[in-house]
């Protein structure tokens, strides 16, 4: 290979070093759960998206040992070629009947992954001759499938709906599809779901939802933002995750039967893609029991009350404890190095959080990531609370200091 070629990258590579965008992986030893062996260290997380705790569930579990004695281990083919399996289409049976509260002759389809279901609805529906109204902070696998559309795109800031009417009466597209993600999952808001709806009927546009942060934590029976804000409409897609809340893998989309059927023949990123392993989908069926269920239940109201004690724990005058009421805690720093800094800090003291720069956030907005699970227990939140408020008074302290040793302040 030419040393040319390598010697960009490399000079690349020493770019983002300089700008402390360098991300790293880290190796996990043990199931997916509060305490984890990390690299050979035993540390408390706060960064999975394992919201209710389910993905070392020991019922879950079981199924998908069951799963792959029944089925075995890999689907062999496409959906449309061998790889269909009956787990593949009881569990679609299964999340069409969950969902049909809020769907008009709901039916369902399951993918391998959120990105891929993203990717597969939104090029689908959305050709050349369309218009797409995309909201600023969608996720990267919503905007990757704008791009792949090769439709007309129109981003419109951040909730801001009465920018979004405008671009959609001026639009004359025969097509019109608003995307947007339900919980925003670097800030931890959540859309205006019924402000958006109302828009798309009166425009008579889609309604394109990426509900990966909100199935199987939003609403009372867990049916995501759908159920937490009670709407239905035929205008509606519903994208759900099924690696976060469910505790498995892949992703559905849920829509008016003749939705899925032209995805079925038009998607792309569905048709030419091996089906995945059938006992994934087989223990995803004990996954939609349990969120539906009474435990369901309880692990959602566990969650809420976490989420109140550690609002109400934080004191950061000079950080942001982002407004959220999801799972997801974001406290902005800032500066990406200081963030890093204080990253590091809390990872020496034995607690890892997801540390997030840009280009995932705007620049000058870098910020710890939170998330909590219902696995978490009330002293481990307590315990981070107060790591948080230490070093953030610490992290005062210093930037004091420096201020007065360079005479930009007056010692006290």
């Amino acid at each position: 290979m030419s040393q040319h070629l390598l010697g960009q990258l490399r000079d690349e590579l020493d770019v983002l070093d300089a700008k402390h965008l360098i991300r790293r992986r880290r190796t996990v030893e043990t199931p997916s759960a509060p305490a984890l062996r990390v690299d050979g260290r035993d540390l408390l997380a706060f960064c999975s998206n394992d919201y209710l705790g389910l993905a070392a569930h020991p019922a879950i579990i079981a199924a998908l040992q069951e799963g792959a004695s029944l089925y075995g281990v890999g689907s062999g083919a496409s959906h449309l070629i061998s790889g269909h399996s009956r787990a593949h289409a009881v569990l679609e049976e299964r999340l069409a009947e969950f969902m049909s509260p809020y769907m008009e002759h709901a039916r369902a389809l399951y993918f391998c992954t959120g990105y891929m279901a993203n990717l597969a609805v939104i090029t689908a529906l959305a050709g050349k001759d369309a218009a797409v109204f995309s909201e600023a902070l969608n996720h990267a696998s919503l905007i990757d499938g704008v791009r792949l559309s090769r439709a007309a795109v129109k981003v419109f800031p951040h909730r801001d709906y009465a920018a979004l009417e405008q671009m959609l009466q001026e639009s004359n597209a025969n097509t019109k599809v608003v995307v947007t993600d339900s919980v925003f999952s670097m800030d931890g808001n959540i859309a205006d779901l019924p402000a958006l709806l109302a828009l798309c009927e009166r425009h008579d546009a889609w309604l394109m939802v990426d509900d990966a942060h909100g199935f199987g934590v939003l609403g009372t029976n867990g049916r995501g933002v759908l159920e937490h804000f009670n709407l239905r409409s035929p205008n509606l897609v519903y994208m759900g995750t099924l690696g976060k809340a469910a505790g498995v893998g892949g992703a559905f989309v849920a829509a008016h039967t003749t939705v899925i059927e032209w995805l079925v023949q038009k998607a792309r990123p569905y048709i030419y893609t091996t089906a995945a392993p059938p006992a994934l989908a087989h223990a995803l069926l004990t996954s939609l029991d349990i969120i539906s269920g009474a435990e369901g239940q309880q692990r959602r109201n566990n969650l809420q009350q976490l989420i109140a004690s550690f609002r109400q724990g934080l004191r950061l005058p000079s950080w942001e404890l982002m407004p959220s009421d999801t799972a997801i805690q974001p406290v902005v720093i800032g500066d990406n190095a200081v963030m890093l800094q204080v990253a590091a800090n809390l990872l020496e003291q034995g607690i890892w959080v997801g540390a997030i720069r840009p280009p995932t956030v705007p620049a000058g907005s870098a910020r710890l990531r939170i998330t909590l699970s219902a696995s978490h227990t009330r002293e481990q939140v307590t315990q981070l609370v107060h790591a948080l408020n230490e070093l953030e008074a610490a992290s005062n302290e210093a930037a004091k200091d420096e201020a007065t040793s360079n005479g930009l302040a007056e010692a006290p």
